[in-house]
């Protein structure tokens, strides 16, 4: 059996601190639908992990991702979505273009060699997966089409088309345990059995019936269909199986039985001891409103009662004197998550 990582990691400021830069400041994360951006000259302000930042699509209709913050003082630039021509901050009214270069700067003309050129947005990465925009802090990253690997066709091979889908609500949820605390959970259906009698209801959780696999920085587990209509939730349609993907650090990707569907969204920090999980909502053109109503409920559920689990885990992992704890078979994508945390930390 392998152990779990050493409880301090759970509850260390040192730790998150390393991972801030090692992990967050490295990786792809998820920022919101493409649909907040959609028309030329609109901007919106996202979070991605530690971090403000602007999205904005130029004239010609070319995306960008920029730190949310003003060269001049570090004011927010912006704080709602908006169509606009050019970027003003709100404090001292410096203007930047939707390319990021600053256009004007009042009272800069009187400074000696003042350079425009050097005070433009600073520039993150962005690409977008279908309806979904992702940023990532380091210039060097390896594109986002490597860094998602089988997960476009895993997600192809339910049939649902990804651009066919309509984004729906946003859910975000915060919990008393730290960031891997409730990805861990996220990665094991050990538990569900006992906590989840709403799931187990649609999906056969057993060890035979429960598929785990891994590749490279994606983690997968596949709930074959246990139920027809009249468990918590009708499942018929479509799809005919669930499927859960996690993307290293922090993406979670969820697919129900039943009609098209499908939910994502980071599990960020907030603190040692506290962690926000957004997820966002799509659905398929000709999903009807009863059908999106009933899943989104038995989601919920699941999800009130994963929170409680976690933070009774948080609790225990904080308790002087226990240093670590053990990972059974059907925990193996915890020590694959383990794995990579601990590399990135290296």
């Amino acid at each position: 059996m392998r152990t779990t990582l050493p409880f301090s990691y759970y509850t260390d400021p040192e730790i998150l601190r390393r991972e801030a830069v090692a992990v967050f400041g490295c990786h792809w994360q998820y920022v919101g639908p493409t649909a907040l951006v959609a028309d030329p000259t609109s901007i919106a302000p996202v979070t991605a992990a530690f971090r403000p930042v602007l999205l904005a699509r130029d004239r010609e209709g070319v995306l960008r991702a920029f730190l949310n913050v003003c060269r001049h003082r570090g004011a927010q630039l912006a704080d709602s979505p908006d169509t606009r021509s050019t970027i003003q901050c709100p404090y001292h009214a410096w203007t930047y273009d939707l390319d990021g270069r600053l256009r004007a700067a009042p009272r800069s003309d009187r400074e000696d060699a003042f350079d425009r050129a050097s005070f433009s947005l600073l520039p993150l990465a962005v690409d977008t997966w279908g309806p979904f925009v992702f940023v990532n802090p380091d210039p060097r990253a390896r594109p986002l089409a490597e860094t998602l690997g089988p997960l476009p066709d895993l997600v192809a091979a339910t049939g649902i088309d990804l651009d066919g889908l309509t984004f729906h609500s946003r859910s975000e949820t915060r919990y008393r345990a730290n960031w891997k605390v409730c990805c861990e959970n996220f990665l094991e259906c050990y538990h569900c059995q006992v906590a989840h009698p709403g799931l187990v209801e649609v999906l056969d959780v057993s060890e035979d019936g429960y598929r785990l696999e891994e590749s490279g920085l994606l983690s997968s587990q596949y709930g074959p269909l246990k139920a027809g209509p009249g468990g918590a939730f009708d499942p018929t349609g479509e799809i005919r199986a669930g499927q859960f993907h996690f993307l290293f650090p922090n993406l979670t990707v969820n697919i129900a039985p039943g009609r098209p569907n499908l939910s994502l969204g980071p599990v960020v920090p907030d603190g040692p001891a506290g962690t926000t999980r957004t997820l966002d909502y799509f659905f398929g053109p000709d999903v009807d409103e009863d059908w999106i109503a009933g899943y989104l409920r038995w989601d919920a559920q699941v999800g009130l009662e994963d929170a409680a689990l976690v933070e009774r885990v948080q609790r225990g992992v904080s308790t002087a004197g226990a240093d670590s704890g053990v990972l059974l078979r059907s925990e193996r994508l915890i020590g694959h998550f383990d794995r990579l945390l601990q590399e990135a930390l290296a």
